[in-house]
């Protein structure tokens, strides 16, 4: 029979935390006096109850070993959907006329970091709301790293079981190992959210605002303080947004190494090295058809184009200007950019440049194969030959994604949304960058007039994505449930 308790137990631990964390905000509504903080209250001593009470009733699991395969499956899918249920209850109760489904879509996007927003004249919400929203951003962005560098390459998904053999060796150990891992994650993780907020602070910030965008920039979450997102700041703000993008798109082990006394693992990791070119190629093709489009070649147009490509591909959703409006080119790369993503073990989105340097070193191989019949040509991965259990399970990842992305625009055309809306929505909530295309969900628009069906249609699309796919099709395997 299968024993929830090691999964109730975690999950209640976490929900707990969750609503502990809701006394920030409280704080923030009590002390600029709007009158908002009855809604913070509440929703955190339901949340902490409901939490304490599950986490005491699974209690009695503790010492029984760790969990089994099944339970972590279980319990990797299930923090994803409960920690939005009640992270949306601040929403639903603090903002005038929010809907049930606009609360569950909000809170979703934000913990799942993908950055897509229901809500219009942000910049009119009480500053706990604010505050919340970048809260749950952060604590996603924190969960997304744990998940990747210790849950999923012990769940062998998606090509991340190539990860198995870095510092940090996690098989048949998942959750002592995961204490220690995210023990070193966090300090680091604080202390890069610590510095872009003095960074944001120094370039002209408030500090309410240089706190909030500090924590979406970390994790990569994209939610901004106003409708406009970036656009109204400076060139200092914009460049202190890149640099915060770019180091949360970094495999976060590798600050490990580097606080540990070994810099070169960041020079060597080939990851990073694919990562800063892809920026810089689509940067500079972006900035040329830009600047044949406008005025010529200026600070301005690089920079813009360097935010905007840095956003995206670390899937971070901010915008410091509608690229909509930047000819059909740009347009074209940007979607595509935004389905790339940052490195593994990093707070960014999307696919991932190593699954694309494994399915090239694949391709490479095969063509190699191809001239040479008789000769062995075994694909690498950061000097290491890649198994066949990792190509199987980056083939199946890349199929799934695109079946997913195809199913998805299909089921959002037939809720009446219009082509572009459809696909990039598609693909956008299962990449988790964002913005997607068009008038209504591009740059400078919202999800807010898309219909229901739609939002809890892409409310799923994110959680599917933020899981990296294959476990969700593994969860609804019925050899899955087999004793």
């Amino acid at each position: 029979m299968f024993d929830l308790r090691p999964v109730g137990y975690v999950l209640g631990l976490l929900v707990t935390t969750l609503g502990l964390t809701m006394a920030g905000p409280f704080m923030a509504d009590l002390m600029s006096g709007n009158g908002q903080w009855p809604v913070f209250l509440t929703a955190g001593v339901i949340t902490v109850l409901i939490g304490a009470m599950v986490a005491l009733a699974c209690s009695n699991s503790v010492g029984e070993g760790g969990m089994t395969l099944r339970q972590t499956f279980v319990l990797t899918s299930l923090v994803w959907l409960i920690l939005p249920t009640f992270g949306a209850m601040p929403l639903y109760f603090g903002i005038d006329d929010m809907t049930v489904t606009d609360a569950f879509f909000e809170a979703v996007s934000g913990i799942t970091t993908t950055g897509s927003t229901v809500l219009t004249k942000i910049e009119h919400l009480p500053q706990g709301i604010l505050l919340w929203r970048g809260i749950l951003q952060w604590l996603g962005g924190i969960g997304i790293i744990v998940m990747a560098m210790v849950f999923l390459p012990e769940l062998k998904v998606g090509g991340m079981q190539v990860f198995r053999s870095e510092a940090f060796e996690t098989m048949g150990k998942i959750l002592p190992r995961a204490a220690e891992i995210a023990s070193s994650i966090s300090a680091i993780y604080v202390t890069l959210t610590a510095i872009c907020a003095l960074g944001y602070m120094s370039v002209g910030m408030t500090p309410f605002d240089a706190v909030v965008h500090a924590m979406t920039s970390i994790a990569t979450g994209g939610f901004a303080n106003t409708d406009a997102s970036f656009r109204d700041y400076g060139a200092g703000v914009h460049y202190v947004g890149i640099v915060a993008m770019f180091c949360a798109a970094l495999p976060f082990i590798r600050y490990i190494q580097l606080v540990g006394g070994n810099p070169m693992a960041i020079l060597r990791d080939s990851q990073i090295r694919v990562f800063l070119v892809l920026i810089f190629g689509c940067t500079l093709l972006i900035s040329l058809s830009v600047a044949a489009l406008k005025d010529g070649m200026s600070e301005k147009v690089v920079r813009e184009a360097l935010f905007n490509v840095m956003s995206l591909m670390s899937g971070t959703g901010y915008a410091n200007a509608d690229y909509m409006t930047w000819g059909p080119f740009p347009i074209m790369m940007f979607f595509f950019i935004g389905l790339i993503g940052g490195c593994a073990g990093s707070t960014a989105c999307s696919v991932k440049v190593f699954r694309y340097q494994i399915l090239f070193a694949s391709l490479r191989a095969q063509i190699r194969q191809l001239h040479a019949p008789h000769g062995v040509f075994q694909p690498r991965f950061e000097g290491r030959k890649i198994g066949e259990d990792v190509m199987n399970s980056v083939m199946a990842f890349f199929v799934a994604f695109i079946a997913s992305v195809g199913v998805t625009a299909v089921l959002l055309s037939l809720t009446g949304e219009d082509f572009i809306t459809s696909v990039s929505g598609a693909a956008t909530a299962l990449a988790n960058v964002g913005p997607g295309l068009g008038d209504t969900i591009g740059p400078i628009g919202s999800f807010a007039d898309i219909n229901e069906t739609a939002k809890w249609i892409l409310s799923f699309a994110m959680l599917v994505g933020r899981l990296e796919l294959m476990v969700v099709l593994v969860l609804i395997t019925r050899s899955f449930w087999r004793t």
